[in-house]
């Protein structure tokens, strides 16, 4: 399928409000349901949400456009939730594999190979859980520490009424990005002529929001970006995973929701579990608390009689004026189901 690859270089702190809706604390991940959120509203503004519910929501697992969840870059290193199925490594004495949540594409595609990690080359960076290529410095000299593509960081602000008289100090999480880094994610469409209906229009939807911004606390100027980079190509091959000759589980990139009837076998494969929910942003209820969804996390691996698709569940509240949508449609990569872990 035609994909688009997006970087996204933030100009300032971004607020992704995580699961346990902590004000303090902040996600590291961008979700899919939430870019699909974001984009929706941005099509809306545009004057293009009928037809972008009909190609998308409406359409079952026949959804025309998908994307992933947006996970960190730092210079040209891509990075990701790793398959779950290779990760971690077996123990080791220099560099501890389960305080990383993100690993670069180029390690994982090696992983996927067959070919185990080599520790001399990669540390982790504890501040954004993020494994990132090392060159060991020259005897006696010490090794400097690496640094990541952001920081999880507390900002305080007060809230003053218009009378000066009630303020109401609070203190809220928020990630802070380090100079060359920033949010991918990809964009798949279901074949080229969709493409040609959509590509313009979603790069529309995604320009806007780069001004508008992502996330919380957008009212502060949070959440914006320059102009967004974009890539085109095949999805395994704008991200450098070879397609895997045996048989094949799918790494997920985004959120999955499995549509009804997908042949999924759940007792094989590498899964985990995570619950979301959230507020609507509508003129109808602004606020209104969304229905909890179970989905399929990033970076789990399933194994499935053909690729996974996903599909969207209405999560309004109830008696909600219109239906609320949760995306979770597959955007998921082949990999290997014999890679280095099983193999060491």
């Amino acid at each position: 399928m035609p994909a688009f690859l997006v970087r996204l270089r933030p100009a300032g702190p971004w607020r992704i409000g995580p699961d346990s809706g902590e004000r303090d604390r902040t996600d590291l991940i961008f979700h899919s349901d939430s870019l699909y959120s974001a984009v929706t509203s941005a099509m809306s503004r545009l004057g293009w949400l009928d037809s972008w519910l009909e190609a998308t929501a409406h359409r079952g697992a026949a959804s025309e456009v998908r994307f992933s969840s947006a996970f960190p870059f730092l210079g040209d290193q891509l990075l990701a939730p790793p398959p779950l199925h290779l990760w971690p490594p077996p123990a080791s004495v220099k560099i501890r594999w389960k305080a990383a949540r993100f690993a670069p594409l180029p390690l994982i595609s090696a992983m996927n190979q067959g070919q185990a990690p080599d520790e001399d080359k990669w540390a982790v960076d504890g501040w954004s859980e993020c494994v990132l290529p090392v060159t060991p410095p020259p005897p006696g000299v010490v090794a400097q520490p690496v640094i990541g593509p952001f920081r999880a960081a507390v900002r305080s602000a007060a809230a003053v009424d218009r009378w000066g008289e009630g303020v109401e100090a609070h203190r809220t999480g928020c990630l802070e990005f380090t100079a060359g880094a920033g949010l991918w994610f990809a964009v798949e469409f279901t074949d080229q002529e969709t493409r040609g209906r959509w590509a313009d229009r979603v790069v529309a939807a995604l320009r806007l929001l780069a001004d508008s911004g992502f996330g919380g606390e957008r009212s502060r100027g949070w959440g914006r970006a320059a102009a967004p980079e974009i890539e085109e190509g095949d999805l395994a091959g704008l991200l450098g995973i070879a397609t895997p000759e045996d048989q094949a589980g799918y790494w997920m990139l985004s959120l999955f929701l499995p549509a009804d009837g997908e042949a999924v076998d759940w007792s094989r494969g590498a899964y985990e579990l995570t619950s979301r929910s959230g507020r609507v942003e509508s003129g109808a209820g602004w606020g209104a608390v969304k229905k909890d969804t179970r989905m399929i996390s990033e970076g789990s691996v399933i194994v499935a009689a053909a690729p996974p698709a996903g599909t969207a569940r209405d999560v309004s509240p109830e008696g909600f004026a219109h239906p609320v949508y949760r995306a979770g449609f597959a955007v998921a990569v082949p990999v290997s189901l014999d890679g280095f872990r099983r193999s060491s």
